[in-house]
């Protein structure tokens, strides 16, 4: 996956299609047809928390490197799977009491994974992505897939083709060819993600902004089809595997693993879209508009005209502007 995906769905669409239970968004997001790595996206998890602490936002306090490791004596700032961020004067649960059942949260991360030990912040812009061939192994990412998953809805993804190894014209200077990849019933993807939680060490505990909400897309090898596009995928979690994937009781890598596949075979549809989408300040519906893989004006008869009434009549992947990736 190159890093960029679409999510323009209404909060309150998420909220009712996942079945959120809990809704901890302290302000809605606006669409994003261009999420780029450090934007603040959804995210639906499961948490046992108290349903009267308040919302935690995602957006990070000034990048600072942490000075100094956390005291032995302050299991709650190096330990923050057991430490949960608290508003000041919100109620914890005893210690007698019985531990809540789970609910499911729709919150707003930052895309990017910043590990409970990192020192700065900045390390989140290069773990956007995991790979599920290491994601149990790999330190940034283990303790999260064991215990903090969670799923990132998506509209669609881009990915970039190499030059000349598609029917597209490769533009100007050769340029990567970006395509849009969405399902083709219009239906929201589920990216298989992971989340983290990093506590500021220089944040007062009654400042909300203290901790630091972060997430990661797990990617996979992609399919034959696919793979002609870009040769990495995300992982998408079928609504029936929703609530395994989500369970944070589930330990076992084996099942873990088993919950983890490419898109269903014949669900994807990909066309070209404008090379708009290349930077990050550009953003609105019209960067997932199908582009025309004949762009140049040709009068009728000439073989340019041709080869877009052939496409036309075909309708096939390699020539129309959408078709089926399976």
């Amino acid at each position: 996956m190159c890093g960029r995906y679409a999510s323009a769905r209404k909060r309150q669409e998420l909220l009712e299609e996942f079945r959120v239970e809990r809704d901890l968004v302290a302000e809605s997001l606006p669409p994003d047809y261009n999420v780029a790595p450090t934007k603040p996206v959804y995210a639906v998890l499961t948490r046992r928390e108290s349903g009267s602490r308040q919302p935690e936002t995602a957006q990070p306090r000034k990048a600072q490197p942490r000075k100094a490791q956390p005291k032995k004596a302050q299991p709650e700032k190096a330990q923050p799977e057991t430490a949960e961020p608290v508003t000041a004067g919100a109620p914890e649960s005893g210690a007698g009491e019985p531990p809540e059942t789970p609910v499911r949260e729709l919150r707003v991360v930052r895309w990017g994974l910043v590990p409970f030990w990192a020192k700065d912040v900045k390390i989140g812009s290069r773990l956007i992505n995991a790979r599920a061939e290491t994601v149990s192994t790999k330190p940034a990412f283990r303790r999260a897939f064991a215990r903090r998953r969670c799923l990132l809805p998506a509209d669609g993804f881009y990915e970039w083709q190499a030059p000349g190894d598609g029917p597209v014209s490769d533009g100007p200077r050769g340029r990567k060819q970006p395509y849009f990849i969405h399902r083709g019933d219009g239906g929201v993807l589920a990216f298989a993600g992971l989340y983290e939680l990093w506590r500021d060490p220089d944040a007062p505990d009654s400042d909300p902004a203290a901790w630091l909400w972060t997430a990661a897309i797990i990617t996979t090898e992609a399919p034959d089809d696919l793979g002609r596009i870009h040769d990495r995928t995300p992982m998408v979690i079928e609504p029936g595997r929703w609530a395994d994937w989500l369970d944070p009781g589930q330990t076992d890598e084996a099942t873990l693993r088993g919950l983890l596949a490419p898109a269903v075979s014949g669900a994807l549809s990909s066309y070209p879209v404008s090379t708009e989408v290349n930077a990050v300040s550009h953003n609105g519906p019209g960067l997932i508009e199908p582009l025309d893989p004949y762009p140049d004006p040709e009068p009728a008869g000439t073989p340019a005209a041709s080869r877009r009434a052939t496409a036309g009549e075909r309708g096939d992947a390699s020539h129309g502007a959408a078709g089926k990736l399976f």
